[in-house]
This record gives structure tokens, sequence and C-alpha cells, in this order.
């Protein structure tokens, strides 16, 4: 199948994953209705947020934690038009063959790069991957790794760092077994007991242990929900207090996304300096007659107190700064809800004004 061909195909399929604790990649499975990722993307999480081509963000369930395989399921959200993928047999592994390995790295909005196998059993605790360089970054964990004929041979796992695209990815028999073992109790949430190996689901558990070995065990559903604290729960509290839906604004580390009317904010704390940033993506410079848009934002930053315009290549962005230790629920409400209103007043008249484009989500 053609290169171009299997990136579209595969656009609607794949989604991005959001907890307080990490980002990655997963893609559905029409035929399980399911959606897979790494079990190290969605740790310690009952739930995510997640976002795809044919719907909103939104909150599913953690279905399954697999450690032993780095597997995880969620749910599928309701009322999608997601495309189903197809996973290959998994005895057609060739060394030489090109493989693609889409994604979403570094919060990016899906990115596909090639390479070929170079191992097709590389063992790594008893389990073997497929070693291939077709770059993976941070954020590419759990999406899938495709053959030329547009099917699934391995989930996206790893990468040696510093190792010049050595990347390693799940072959797609493990991936078979354990959903063959995992849709056999339809509807439950299970884990694989990391020390016998056999799944444990809601109503085989015994009282947090595996009823097989005796191990340890969590489920999903008895995850503790997250509880933000000092600058980070602060945050979060001012963006309730602001009526914006703080779960659904988690986008990783130290990150969040609200959006207020046609203006996308992102705020990031960076805890080693201290400081909060919040930026407003609004628009694209015009590609002719620029200056007038330029003095238009030399006088604007007379007047919008407390924030700043700046242009990063062709980005016109709307900024906010704020060191933690002058943080605190009064402050912070009057300077986040002037933001957003101003990131939301401001966009449509660089637009309509000024000849400004509308910046694309890509």
């Amino acid at each position: 199948m053609d290169t171009k061909a299997i990136i579209e195909r595969f656009r609607g399929a794949v989604i991005q994953i959001a907890t307080p604790y990490s980002t990655g990649t997963g893609f559905y499975l029409a035929d399980f209705d399911l959606i897979v990722t790494n079990e190290h993307v969605v740790r310690d999480n009952s739930q995510v947020v997640i976002d795809g081509q044919s719907f909103e963000k939104r909150l599913v369930r953690v279905r399954f934690f697999d450690p032993r395989y780095d597997l995880a399921f969620l749910e599928a959200p309701v009322q999608h038009t997601m495309p189903g993928v197809e996973l290959a047999d998994a005895a057609d592994l060739v060394e030489g063959e090109r493989v693609l390995a889409v994604g979403h790295p570094f919060g990016l909005k899906y990115t596909a790069t090639q390479g070929i196998i170079s191992n097709t059993a590389h063992q790594q605790n008893q389990i073997n991957y497929i070693q291939h360089d077709a770059a993976l970054n941070p954020g590419n964990s759990g999406g899938p790794l495709i053959d030329e004929n547009g099917e699934v041979i391995g989930v996206n796992t790893f990468v040696i760092r510093d190792g010049n695209n050595i990347g390693f990815s799940l072959p797609v028999g493990y991936l078979r077994q354990a959903l063959q073992e995992f849709t056999k109790h339809d509807g439950a949430t299970g884990v694989r007991c990391h020390s016998c190996e056999n799944l444990v689901f809601d109503d085989t558990a015994e009282n947090g242990y595996c009823p097989h070995c005796g191990t340890k065990i969590k489920l999903p559903s008895e995850v503790e929900p997250y509880e933000p604290a000092g600058v980070k729960k602060t945050i979060e509290d001012l963006l309730a207090e602001l009526q914006y839906n703080v779960e659904l604004s988690r986008k990783g580390p130290n990150n969040w996304e609200v959006q207020k009317g046609s203006a996308k904010i992102n705020i990031s704390y960076h805890e080693k300096t201290g400081l909060i940033v919040s930026d407003a993506f609004l628009c694209r410079l015009p590609k002719t007659d620029i200056k007038p848009i330029y003095e238009y934002l030399l006088r604007q930053n007379y007047q919008v107190k407390g924030l700043t315009f700046s242009v990063k290549g062709q980005d016109i962005i709307l900024s906010l700064l704020i060191y933690d230790r002058y943080l605190n629920m009064d402050t912070g409400k009057t300077l986040f809800a002037h933001m957003f209103s101003q990131a939301d007043h401001y966009d449509d008249i660089l637009v309509n004004e000024y000849g400004a484009s509308w910046k694309a989500d890509s």
C-alpha cells in the first residue's frame, strides 16, 4: 500500500492520550471496540483524557493494565466514527522490511516516521521485541508500528536513549494474546498479575490480591483519583472557579489547556524556575502588508495589563507570566480570567480587521 494512503488510513484511528503524569498515543481496534496503548502511558489512572480526529476531548475509563507486556486497553468513546485498523499476522515479520510509526510526539498532532526492521526478535526480559529505526519520541509510546500492507505489526514501546533512532515495538502476537484473554471477561476491568502472569478481574480478585499466587495487585477500578498538591492544586482550583472542566483540561505533567471562545490557551508550570506561563497562539501573520498588524500589536502591548503580545515565526502569541510565589486564588482568578477573555477578544480582531489567518490545529 502507498505510504501516503497508509498515513491517511490511520489518521482517524490514532488518538492522543493525556494524564496528569504523562502523554502518549493509542489506536482503535473496531473488532474489540477498544483503544490500545502502553501501560506506562496510563499507569496510576482509572480514567484518561483522549482526543481524536472524529471527536472532541473526553474522559474514558482504563479497562486493562498489563505491566508485563506494557499494554493497556481503554474503552472507546461513545458516538465516535473512528475507523478500525487491522492487525497483521504475527508470523509475517521480515528483517529489512519497511515500517511506519505514527503517533503524537512532543504533543504534536499526528506525525509519521519511516524506517526498516533490523531485528525481529530482540529479547529483553524474556520478551521478543521488534527493533527498527523509525524515529520514536516522547508521546509516541502506545502508537502502532505499521507494515507495507497497512496492518499493525507492533505497539511502539521504548527507545534506546541517545541510540540514533533505535526503537522497539511489542510484536502483534503478544497483543493478540492479551486481547483474547481480556475479552473472555466482557465488561470487567482487569490486570495481568506481574508475578504469575494470569489475568485477574474485578470479580475474581481476592481483596486486592491475585487469586492464583497471592501477589498484591491493583485493578484500574481501584486506582485512587489524582489529587494535585501545592501550586498545581491552586491552578486547578482556579480553573474550576472559572467554570472549566479540570479533568479535561489536563494535558500531561504540569500542563493544562482550556478553550475560551475561539482561543485555545495553554498553561504550563515550570517547577525549577517557579514560573507559570499561559500562552495563547492566537493566529498567524498575514503573508503581505504586515506593517499595520505590527503597529497594532505594539500599541496594544501598552494597554493589555499584565499581558504581552509577541511573534514567534508566523505565530502571534498572547502571554501571561506569573511566579508561583505570587499566585493565590484572588489574584490568580483575576489574572487568568483577564488572559482568557483577552485571547478570545484579540484573535477575532487580528483575523477580521488585520488579515491574520487562523492557526491550523495540526
